[in-house]
């Protein structure tokens, strides 16, 4: 992965689920464009919810890569349901929570909640749910050449997989 959507990963129970969390600061680019001052209206920097969704993927991804210890490719295949209620905004912490709900040979699905912690009462407030499903790359295009190194998982991720004794193949 070559942009990291978590920070942290805080709890890993293998095969089962996993949570990682995610700083929104003010220093992150993409907050400058969502949305800029304009047209007599003040900056309003707003945390994509296209982001918010790779920040689950990632999680997600993590969690249904490490049940095989990363011996397969895992890619996001489809989202099954996303509902936000709410914007992140600078200084807010993003909690992904995803529960593996199905694994086989194919692939996974995932379900997933989202939380906000505000940095004025730093309590945990769900806005919303995220489910995915993800495809074992390598047993489902049978025919189609892959690169033998592990593409998905980068050194990146790594660094944060090592927080919590992890460690994916190259």
């Amino acid at each position: 992965m070559r942009w990291m959507w978590i920070d942290r990963i805080i709890e890993l129970v293998p095969e089962t689920s996993m949570i990682a969390i995610k700083n929104v600061s003010l220093a992150e680019e993409q907050l400058h464009d969502h949305f800029a001052a304009g047209d007599g209206l003040d900056p309003l920097p707003v945390f994509p919810a296209s982001l918010v969704i790779e920040g689950m993927a990632q999680t997600a991804g993590i969690l249904v890569g490490s049940a095989r210890q990363f011996r397969e490719k895992v890619i996001l295949a489809k989202i099954l349901r996303v509902e936000l209620t709410r914007e992140a905004f600078p200084g807010d912490s993003i909690r992904y929570d995803a529960k593996l709900q199905r694994f086989d040979a194919v692939g996974a699905a995932t379900d997933g909640t989202v939380s906000l912690c505000c940095p004025i009462d730093r309590n945990w407030q769900e806005i919303g749910r995220i489910d995915l499903l993800f495809s074992h790359v390598d047993q489902n295009l049978s025919g189609v050449e892959m690169p033998e190194h592990n593409f998905v998982f980068g050194d990146n991720l790594r660094i944060i997989m090592q927080g919590v004794g992890l460690s994916a193949s190259k």
